[in-house]
């Protein structure tokens, strides 16, 4: 199935690549490319990742990589990457005035 990549969720993977590349550039690259590469799993297996709890809605899902959330939702014919945010963050603050 494709992943497409929400405005919002490419938005996030620059603040995350901008945040870690002030330390190191070469870090930051890694971290974007291993969030980028979890489309491979979720493309394969939509229902491989957990559903999100704050939500409770069987097709908003995430799967984790290192400490980051990769919320997804399952359409009928493709998967949106909804958001990417570090685990210690609480969504429900993140899209409460999207």
């Amino acid at each position: 199935m494709k992943v497409h990549w929400t405005g919002n969720a490419e938005e996030h993977l620059d603040a995350i690549h901008d945040y870690i590349a002030r330390n190191s550039p070469e870090y930051a690259k890694i971290i974007v490319d291993k969030l980028t590469r979890r489309s491979q799993q979720i493309s394969a297996f939509p229902l491989s990742g957990r559903i999100v709890p704050e939500f409770d809605v069987e097709q908003i899902r995430e799967v984790l990589e290192e400490s980051y959330r990769i919320i997804y939702y399952i359409k009928p014919d493709q998967i949106d990457v909804l958001a990417v945010i570090h685990s210690a963050m609480n969504i429900l603050k993140c899209t409460k005035n999207k």
